[in-house]
């Protein structure tokens, strides 16, 4: 294999690819991006053996072939490369990368152990690409991180009666999206998706860009202009959110969103050693509060509507700066019923999203 390429079109497809490749893998080659060369059509594909990337850029071929180069490595040498054209010849016995006046010898990973990437059969849906990417950025940083509880580290995607709707949670909070009209799934059908491939999606969906969704018995692919992204579906169920959403919630606070964020970024000073910040609530407004033991403590007053009893409510600051950045709208409304039972989070202007937030228990 052999071929010229711009510089920074070739650092754009490595790197893409090479965000699916693992060097914690015991398979050396899962650490690398396989190149496929046919033609003009150059391909590259990374894979953890979960999650699948690959992308297709033109390059001025010379010789078909298939390599596999160290991901990580090969992003670095072509970005720390001249601008100009770079050229890749995998024919020799070690491949070799060159642009300008300087030259890299490559000890590489044979292309046969490479595992080819399995196709989701399936029929694809189109959707479009601004509001999956305002979804998704709304719900997957509510999903769980820790891989013991591995249902939870997935985004639902469920077909309901009104259209699609995601949702995601990681037992502190909850961020829960609808899309009216939306149709991706059968009716009734219910996937847990990675939220790891959501994240990747979201990097690489643009306004003027719709989304080509696949979604087979076990696996999912979205295919957003050059890029081919799929993964393997999460087995577990997911929990029964609906449980978790409280249909009571007689106490209603309207707040600025931004006046708010503003506050807690200057009260939460003192919120150290995971203290939380605490939010009185009542007709004369909110006060939010923060103590540290041996630091300090800080209070702000926020303008605000309230209509409900007076109440003090304590939550994890970060998880509460967290759905105020993903709640649309100037204006906010919080929810809440006692000290001790979920608070939600929603926007003034539209009741397709709503953020729920375990409080903290403070004496």
């Amino acid at each position: 294999m052999k071929f010229r390429c711009e510089r920074d079109v070739l650092v754009e497809a490595l790197a893409t690819a090479g965000r699916a490749a693992t060097g914690k893998a015991n398979l050396r080659v899962l650490s690398g991006v396989r190149l496929d060369l046919a033609g003009n059509q150059l391909r590259v594909t990374g894979t953890d053996l979960e999650l699948t990337m690959t992308t297709s850029v033109e390059v001025a071929g010379s010789s078909d072939g298939v390599a596999v180069l160290p991901a990580k490595l090969a992003v670095d040498i072509v970005r720390n490369l001249e601008p100009g054209a770079v050229e890749v010849d995998t024919d020799a016995e070690r491949p070799r990368i060159t642009g300008g006046r300087s030259e890299f010898l490559l000890n590489v990973a044979s292309a046969d152990e490479f595992p080819v990437p399995q196709a989701v059969d399936g029929e694809a849906v189109t959707i479009s690409g601004q509001q999956l990417a305002d979804g998704l950025r709304q719900v997957v940083g509510a999903a769980s991180t820790d891989e013991s509880r591995r249902l939870l580290t997935g985004v639902l995607l469920a077909a309901e009666e009104s259209g699609l709707r995601m949702v995601a949670t990681d037992s502190y909070r909850l961020a829960f999206r609808e899309f009216p009209g939306t149709t991706v799934l059968k009716q009734g059908q219910r996937v847990n998706v990675p939220s790891r491939a959501l994240q990747e999606l979201t990097r690489v969906l643009s306004d003027d860009l719709d989304v080509e969704v696949v979604l087979a018995d076990t696996m999912v692919s979205f295919q957003v202009g050059p890029l081919l992204l799929s993964s393997w579906l999460i087995k577990e169920d997911f929990p029964d959110y609906a449980k978790l959403i409280p249909s009571d919630m007689p106490n209603e606070l309207v707040v600025d969103r931004q006046a708010l964020q503003d506050a807690i970024r200057r009260v939460r000073l003192m919120a150290r050693e995971n203290s939380p910040i605490r939010l009185t609530m009542s007709s004369d407004g909110l006060r939010l509060s923060a103590v540290t033991p041996d630091v300090g403590e800080a209070t702000e007053d926020v303008d605000s509507g309230y209509n409900g009893e007076e109440l003090t409510v304590a939550f994890n600051p970060e998880y509460l700066m967290d759905g105020l950045e993903v709640t649309a709208g100037d204006e906010v409304v919080l929810q809440t019923r006692d000290p001790q039972k979920p608070a939600v989070l929603r926007s003034t202007d539209s009741n397709d999203f709503l953020y729920l937030l375990m409080p903290v228990r403070v004496s």
